[in-house]
């Protein structure tokens, strides 16, 4: 049986939450002064059309004010040979106002097209982008050869957010707790000033990013959270308060699931699919609903991914005319997704393999 949507006990926990990161603080950044710098700290990134072009949100405590659209480095951003595709959608994210850039050393593959990509525009328009890039190495030595090679491709000598790619298992967060495990290098690379912040990402299962973020003070927190969330192993249970508790930037993913949440979007055929929730279905839901439904909880902004300058520009629009949704929307959002959550949830652990009836 599918768990229990949003109720009213779940926004009223949250709910203040909400409406404080709405409202720009001045929470400065996290310090390391305790440990002698190697270099100069970086400044911190500005883009100044941002705060024209749409709403921003705190990113927890690290005193950057984010947009609440933010482009994501995967869709056409991390395909091969797609420089004349991809340079642009960036540049003009930009130019819109999008103030954050995700990326990772695993997207685009072993030879890393998406911080390639980012890298042609980090080099001359640095200043405008917060800029977050990951690690799926659990090791502290390969996590460092890692970075290395990403400041090299991102064409900076610095990255905003160093982040955990995909925490997924209790084993990973063992693993990266550990005697040379990879937050041995996350406290080296920020001490050394080639991160600024230190984050995790993960869509599996939420209470292995809790455990992780119980153990080590996380300045971001990178979850999957959509409108079918709340139907098998939601996030918002239990990561989302915690993560709001301590203060933490929330960045939401998998908003329309890779299309599969979207109405009019024919999913890939099944053979194609990954998990166990394969159906051959278009979704419910418009973007403007799937973006309405995160941004209406507290959460800092929303990564998402683009094929094509129409997407990038529609996102862009939703995000600067977003009005809060109402517990009462919420929750009809959650039932309209019902019928196709389990291909909207084909990333999490043990995802169902039908919808409720």
């Amino acid at each position: 049986m599918p768990e229990a949507g949003t109720t009213r006990r779940d926004l009223f926990k949250l709910g203040a939450a909400t409406a404080a990161g709405l409202i720009a603080s001045k929470l400065g950044a996290a310090s390391s002064e305790e440990t002698p710098a190697a270099k100069p700290s970086p400044s911190a990134p500005f883009n100044p059309v941002t705060a024209l072009a749409m709403p921003t949100r705190n990113l927890g405590r690290t005193g950057h004010l984010v947009g609440l659209f933010s482009l994501g480095g995967q869709a056409a951003i991390e395909k091969a040979e797609n420089e004349k595709v991809a340079v642009p959608l960036i540049e003009r994210a930009l130019d819109l106002g999008v103030n954050y850039l995700d990326t990772s050393a695993r997207y685009g593959g072993e030879a890393r097209w998406s911080e390639r990509y980012f890298g042609q525009v980090m080099k001359r328009r640095r200043k405008e982008a917060f800029l977050a890039t990951k690690t799926h190495d659990r090791t502290a030595d390969g996590s460092l050869r890692l970075l290395e090679t990403s400041l090299k491709l991102l064409q900076t000598d610095h990255v905003d957010l160093w982040q955990l790619h995909a925490m997924s298992t209790m084993d990973d967060v063992e693993r990266v707790c550990a005697k040379g495990g990879a937050l041995e290098a996350f406290q080296k690379a920020r001490d050394q000033k080639l991160v600024r912040f230190l984050g995790l990402s993960g869509h599996t299962d939420p209470d292995i990013l809790a455990e992780a973020i119980r153990r080590f003070p996380f300045d971001t927190v990178l979850m999957a959270f959509n409108a079918a969330d709340t139907w098998h192993l939601p996030f918002k249970k239990t990561l989302l308060p915690l993560a709001v508790e301590k203060e933490i930037g929330i960045i939401g993913m998998k908003i329309p699931a890779r299309g599969r949440i979207l109405e009019g979007v024919q999913p890939p055929p099944p053979e194609q699919q990954r998990g166990i929730a394969k159906h051959d279905r278009p979704g419910t839901l418009t973007m403007r609903e799937a973006m309405r439904y995160t941004l209406s909880h507290p959460v800092s902004t929303v990564i998402i991914g683009v094929d094509t300058m129409a997407q990038l520009e529609e996102n862009v629009a939703i995000a600067r005319s977003f009005v809060p949704a109402s517990s009462t929307q919420l929750e009809a959002l959650e039932q309209k997704v019902k019928p196709v959550y389990g291909q909207a949830s084909w990333y999490k652990r043990d995802a169902p393999a039908n919808p409720p009836k």
